[in-house]
């Protein structure tokens, strides 16, 4: 694996097969990189946009509040608010005198017009840099109207996505502590890191019904401020999307005395095992039963539509680059059970026992890579002769411009990807990508058999 064509310092970042367990992450992008990772405020924005019922004000100028919900596939069944983001719209006039009063009129201007019981305050790079007391604000604001308003310190030059996620769990915190009621009886589970993409918090609770096991919350998708009250009555926590949600379900766990277990529900053997091992975890042999049964069930259904799709992907060369190492380590999977071989994985917000993970399920071959950039993905998927791609917005026309095929696995899909439903949709999403009659119509390929561009 050649790296010539890299800055010295991300070398670090990159390993090939069972190397790739000494890879360095979870650091901040390097300067010059033109990296994938996002800013701290994108991460809250991750975890806190999908609660259905919350307003969510960005101190900050109104750029930032572009980045809504709406452009994601997150579902509701209930309100619709979530969509919508409101601004203190800062100008040169408030970074000079300050913001604080403009936010204050902002609170006072959506209680007298919307009337909302749960307001989240997002403090942007330039409220940073100014300064303004926000935490205060909303203390003044919680004490004259009686609801919730928390804020969320989120500039976004103070870290990475990593660390907005945590600055959104410590407001989810900040909203669930007055509730905790110690020696409390706890029945249920609370759902974390999922955000209900395409419908998929209600394909998991629809198969937690199905095992008789009662879902007290969920971490975000589909959340609302009365549901999220409930979770401190949680017997487990299940987390699936790790990088987001495992600091929450440590300070549960330390502050509520729930445990947490890792899950994921993306492909059938990894599905399967997590629907066992909640029943266990929290069921009675009844529950196990049920568990053991409904598996065995969805599997044997499942199987045989997949078998076609097998013969036909066999050996085709997959790369991976998605925001967490435990999608990632799901999409490894999946792509071997179907007989294809991922050769490039990366991602955005891995963590080293991720990598670790990543690093006993791929080949000498894989090239393993940590908060890549266009260039590098561009690099390995030629040397690698990658097939297809499976990424988000941002690679597709990447993917395109090289002239091979592409499957999104990120937020801005319509199609569920979770669970035995999940398990087909992605199979038949990758075969059409890559049996697509267009490929044949490329007279010349944009890259040779040696990974030499023609463009």
């Amino acid at each position: 694996m050649s790296q010539s064509a890299f800055l010295e310092d991300r070398k670090e970042f990159i390993r090939q097969g069972g190397g790739c367990g000494s890879i360095r992450c979870d650091a901040n992008s390097l300067s010059g990189a033109v990296s994938q990772r996002a800013c701290v405020y994108c991460g809250a924005r991750v975890v806190l946009n999908p609660i259905t019922d919350a307003y969510h004000i960005v101190h900050g100028p109104i750029g930032c509040a572009s980045y809504t919900w709406d452009i994601r596939g997150s579902l509701s069944s209930g309100e619709e608010i979530y969509r919508n983001s409101f601004s203190t719209d800062l100008g040169e006039r408030d970074v000079v005198f300050g913001g604080a009063k403009k936010l204050t009129a902002a609170i006072d201007e959506l209680m007298e017009k919307k009337h909302p019981k749960l307001i989240f305050v997002y403090a942007t790079c330039i409220v940073g840099v100014i300064g303004d007391d926000v935490e205060a604000v909303c203390r003044q604001a919680e004490a004259k109207y009686g609801i919730r308003v928390i804020p969320v310190q989120s500039p976004g030059f103070s870290g990475n996505k990593s660390f907005g996620y945590k600055m959104a769990c410590n407001a989810l915190m900040t909203l669930l502590k007055p509730h905790i009621q110690s020696g409390a009886a706890k029945s249920g589970v609370n759902i974390l890191g999922d955000y209900n993409l395409a419908g998929e918090m209600w394909i998991i609770q629809n198969y937690m019904r199905e095992l008789g096991i009662e879902v007290k919350s969920t971490f975000t998708g589909d959340a609302s401020y009365e549901k999220l009250l409930r979770a401190p009555t949680a017997a487990l926590n299940i987390v699936q999307c790790a990088g987001s949600m495992v600091y929450l379900a440590k300070r549960m766990e330390e502050e509520m005395d729930i445990p947490y277990i890792r899950v994921s529900f993306f492909g059938v053997n990894d599905t399967s095992a997590t629907l066992r091992t909640i029943a266990h975890a929290v069921g009675n042999a009844e529950t196990v039963a049920r568990a053991e049964a409904f598996t065995r069930e969805q599997s044997a259904r499942v199987e045989p539509l997949l078998a076609p799709y097998r013969e036909r992907l066999k050996d085709k060369r997959a790369a991976i680059f998605v925001g967490g190492g435990f999608k990632a380590i799901s999409l490894i999977r999946e792509f071997n059970a179907l007989g294809m071989k991922p050769v490039v994985v990366g991602t955005q917000t891995g963590r080293a026992e991720e990598y670790e993970v990543i690093a006993s399920l791929v080949d000498d071959e894989t090239v393993v890579l940590d908060d890549a950039n266009p260039a590098e993905l561009e690099y390995f998927m030629k040397e690698k002769k990658a097939d297809i791609l499976v990424g988000g917005v941002k690679e597709r026309p990447l993917a395109y411009k090289l002239g091979i095929a592409f499957c999104d696995h990120n937020h801005e899909r319509k199609h569920a990807l979770a669970g035995y439903e999940g398990v087909l949709n992605f199979t038949q999403e990758i075969y059409e990508s890559l049996a697509s009659p267009v490929f044949s119509a490329l007279k010349t390929p944009l890259f040779d058999k040696e990974g030499s561009s023609h463009a």
